[in-house]
């Protein structure tokens, strides 16, 4: 894995990419098994996806659940542009969005918007409420333009393709 001359971040070989790979596709595979798969004994396994988390590589496991179950059917992306006097709000705005309860991403984007924000409630007048008081009725946001999300369809690189570093991807 080539990192640029500034990235001061530990470099990974190909066991780890391939630990990665695993634990992507599930998070919850157990130590020994994970071990025979990747080749390695299971203390070398449990010390390398240690230090994995300990380095960030790992930020976490968890349960991606639908938010349809938990009684939030409507999704939503939300683009929010924030005032042009108001850029020293970034980090606040986007800490304090967070914080609520519809709220389940908040991106720091480039582009016309200086945020995305993904969101579930439980019907569009909760959508309306979150949008019309929670978000735009900040002084700090200049427009929003919202954008209702139909379907989901999980990329690669959320387990169904193996973590592989940007040099062995083919085409590349």
């Amino acid at each position: 894995m080539t990192l640029p001359p500034n990235d001061v971040r530990p470099r990974l070989d190909e066991v780890d990419l391939h630990l990665l790979s695993l634990l992507q596709a599930d998070g919850r595979t157990p130590n020994n098994l994970l071990a025979e798969q990747a080749g390695i004994a299971p203390s070398t396994c449990l010390n390398r996806v240690r230090r994995l988390r300990e380095i960030g590589a790992i930020r976490g496991v968890h349960a991606e659940v639908d938010p349809a179950w938990l009684g939030r059917p409507v999704q939503a992306m939300i683009a929010v542009r924030l005032r042009p006097d108001a850029r020293g709000a970034l980090q606040t705005f986007a800490r304090s969005v967070a914080q609520l309860p519809e709220v389940l991403n908040v991106y720091f984007v480039s582009g016309s918007y200086d945020f995305l924000m993904h969101v579930a409630t439980a019907d569009t007048e909760a959508l309306r409420k979150v949008l019309v008081e929670d978000v735009s009725g900040r002084p700090v946001v200049a427009s929003t333009e919202t954008h209702l999300i139909f379907e989901h369809v999980r990329g690669g690189a959320a387990g169904t393709e193996p973590v592989r570093p940007p040099s062995a991807r083919s085409g590349r």
